[in-house]
């Protein structure tokens, strides 16, 4: 059976294990029913997931035109501390900075790897957790808009990192750690503008994933420089597929790939 399409990063519906589905225009794959199945990707070429045109991806699934010109790629994306939209004032398109920015946000701890602390909107709770691989999450705060999440994720790297270690998470090196105590001693670092939203009765949420096995070791499937790749899928989290010989392919990271999957 061949499905094809340009990859976008997997839908994900919180279940006893994280059930997971790519989704093609015309199409879709549920693939946790791909689990300990032959999986061959085949890259045709690349496909802006903006303007649609036949051109080179740059970043988040889109040409550098449209990496430079929408409003969904502002730096203030990747740095919700930059956000002005509470200002009124215009990055690239206020309307849609208004829209994404002036609603409710949350700062969290997710361990993946490691505790880290990020920022998320309220209504991406719990699929950011997911993509990220965690398996243990809690929210800290709960604030009205990205601006006083983005100063709150500041203040607090200051004491936690906030990134996490792929090859940990993939390996499954993991610690249970107890963050609601970590959640506690974070609330001393917070800003003054957020202390009032404080989450002090947040509840700790476990997530599992569709996982065989794990590998020992593993290595990174990059289609741009290996157009095909065939293997056993054993696992997936994140937005990564686990193969049975330790190659590990980052759905989001091929947004724009427009590829051929086949299952035998």
């Amino acid at each position: 059976m061949t499905y094809q399409g340009v990859l976008t990063k997997m839908k994900t519906e919180l279940a006893e294990n994280v059930q997971y589905y790519l989704i093609f225009e015309e199409d879709f794959l549920n693939m946790n029913q791909v689990l300990d199945k032959k999986l061959a990707i085949n890259f045709l070429n690349y496909e802006c997931t903006a303007c649609k045109k036949k051109k080179k991806v740059f970043a988040n699934g889109v040409c550098y035109n449209c990496f430079m010109e929408l409003p969904q790629n502002g730096e203030w994306v990747i740095r919700p501390e930059l956000s002005k939209a509470h200002l009124d004032t215009e990055d690239r398109d206020l309307e849609f900075e208004k829209a994404v920015q002036l609603q409710p946000h949350v700062v969290y701890l997710a361990n993946s790897s490691n505790v880290k602390v990020g920022v998320t909107r309220k209504s991406e709770i719990p699929t950011r957790w997911i993509d990220q691989g965690a398996h243990e999450a809690i929210e800290i705060v709960e604030v009205p808009n990205r601006y006083l999440a983005g100063i709150t994720e500041v203040a607090l790297k200051e004491h936690l990192s906030d990134k996490t270690n792929w090859r940990s998470m993939l390996t499954n090196d993991l610690k249970d750690l107890d963050l609601v105590a970590i959640r506690e001693e974070m609330r001393q670092y917070l800003p003054a503008e957020v202390a009032d939203y404080y989450l002090a009765n947040s509840r700790e949420l476990e997530i599992k994933f569709p996982v065989l096995s794990y590998p020992a070791k593993c290595k990174t499937l990059n289609l741009a420089k290996m157009p095909f790749y065939e293997g056993v899928l054993k696992g997936i989290k994140g937005q990564y597929l686990i193969f049975e010989d330790g190659m590990v392919f980052n759905v989001r990271k091929h947004e724009g790939f427009n590829v051929s999957l086949s299952l035998s």
